[in-house]
């Protein structure tokens, strides 16, 4: 190929692909998402390689599975020495920079990344404090997490991750003029990371007043499967939430989707002021999903489609066809190799990811085996893994509970799971035969036991230390107004 074009990648956090215009989402206002879809394709079947944030962007960077990459939870700790797209596409002549959030752990806050124009709150080294004032000084930090807290407090309000979506936004459009003003003899391939709409629950007054009203209650999903029970009450989801918890919650997560979708818009109208929408590819991307309050779910975690699915649009103008939809099964981890597919760079090694290049620019679908698998530890402590192939997924728990299966086409909404049925046996027998294929829980238990004892020794280091980092963003004094409901 002889024009390599730009790159800007934008990621958020915990953005159900559910909750956006352009995947069907008839309430929540996203009409710059919506725009890059119609100007591009719209994967419908994309998953994440974990649910949930770092095992799942570490495979989005190095496109290998967490097993591989030996990163189970969100303390773990990417290997400096495992390459990662970032590397990968500096060598096919690219200037590779990171704007804001990736949630790397650890002394490397680069893996492979040129620049870091902008670092993020959550830059340290583990076990010492964050920098500037208190992450959030009127709600508890157990908002972010995955327990039934994060839930009954929400509301109005605005925050930390409000602002630093703010400053991302601003910092990618600066960086945009500048290469616009000064291309330099490379191209750039970009990455702008979002916080939002991660939890806490919280958003902008006029935004949560428009949704409050509007905002359905999911219904209560009979006879549902064992591994979702044991998440329910290890989270603290039963009994379940009251309406008035669920509509408050609710409305905050769809404001904070629309106050996401405003950022990336500015983004985009720098793009087009600048002309650099005319050869640059422009993909949006979120690292899992979010259930909210779906199946009585909250946040990632599980298998269900609004935690492990995500959303994936890709736009490039000339090359991808507009208005375009695939249903190709996916995965995050797939990112990387289609970025070197159209960059012409070397392929790299070890990797389970497979370039989505030539189906997006219909010349079908390559090498891609058209299915995917994710896998989990969590705060369960129970290895799991799911593998999605035609129109099934299946999923087992390395505990007493039964595995898990579904008929998408016939059954999108997961109400009905095959897994104990005699009528599916050969299916499910199959299915589970490749899901241990390359996959060990019993390995996965001792080497993440291993590695928490080290990181433990090392978060006291920290701990006592305190060493700085350079890409470590001080948490701004004056940012917080939250009215929980």
């Amino acid at each position: 190929m002889s024009q390599k074009y730009n790159i800007l990648l934008m990621i958020s956090d915990q953005h159900s692909k559910y909750h956006i215009g352009a995947y069907g989402d008839p309430l929540v206002r996203t009409p710059h998402l919506d725009q890059l879809a119609e100007n591009g394709m719209r994967f419908t079947s994309a998953y994440c390689a974990s649910p949930v944030c770092v095992p799942s962007r570490m495979s989005f960077m190095t496109c290998r599975t967490p097993s591989t990459n030996r990163v189970w939870n969100n303390n773990h700790l990417l290997h400096s020495g495992i390459p990662t797209w970032a590397h990968a596409m500096g060598l096919a002549g690219y200037e590779t920079s990171l704007i804001g959030r990736m949630h790397f752990n650890g002394h490397d806050q680069r893996h492979g990344f040129e620049n870091r124009p902008l670092g993020e709150y959550g830059a340290t080294h583990p076990g010492a404090n964050r920098r500037g004032a208190p992450l959030f000084k009127s709600i508890s930090t157990a908002t972010t997490g995955q327990n039934r807290t994060a839930v009954e407090i929400a509301g109005r309000g605005y925050g930390s991750y409000h602002v630093f979506d703010e400053m991302v936004a601003e910092r990618t459009r600066a960086y945009l003029r500048d290469k616009a003003k000064n291309p330099g003899n490379r191209p750039f391939a970009a990455v702008a990371g979002f916080l939002l709409p991660h939890c806490p629950f919280i958003a902008h007054k006029e935004l949560f007043d428009y949704y409050y009203d509007r905002v359905d209650i999911p219904q209560h999903t009979p006879n549902e499967p064992g591994p979702i029970r044991k998440f329910k009450q290890i989270r603290g989801l039963y009994p379940p939430l009251d309406e008035e918890r669920i509509r408050v919650a609710r409305a905050a997560y769809f404001g904070m989707c629309e106050y996401l979708d405003l950022q990336i818009g500015h983004i985009l109208q720098t793009l087009r002021e600048t002309g650099l929408d005319r050869n640059t590819l422009v993909i949006y991307c979120s690292d899992h999903g979010e259930m909210a309050g779906e199946h009585g779910c909250w946040w990632k975690s599980s298998y269900y489609e609004g935690s492990v699915g995500v959303p994936l649009i890709a736009s490039l103008p000339g090359v991808i066809a507009p208005n375009a939809e695939s249903d190709q099964i996916c995965n995050l981890m797939d990112i990387g190799p289609t970025l070197l597919d159209m960059a012409d760079g070397n392929p790299m090694p070890d990797i389970h990811g497979y370039s989505l290049w030539s189906l997006l620019t219909g010349q079908g679908s390559g090498d891609h085996p058209n299915e995917t698998y994710s896998e989990h530890l969590g705060q369960e402590g129970i290895p799991s893994r799911m593998i999605r192939t035609g129109p099934w997924k299946c999923y087992t728990y390395h505990d007493n509970t039964a595995p898990v299966l579904y008929n998408l086409e016939d059954d999108p909404d997961e109400m009905r799971d095959l897994g104990s049925d005699s009528n599916y046996e050969h299916i499910r027998n199959h299915l589970l035969s490749r899901i241990f294929e390359h996959w060990d829980p019993e390995d996965v238990l001792r080497e993440s036991a291993d590695i928490d004892r080290d990181i433990r020794l090392i978060t006291r280091w920290g701990q006592a230390i305190q060493p700085t980092l350079p890409d470590t963003v001080a948490v701004p004094d004056d940012a917080e107004d939250i009215e929980c409901r």
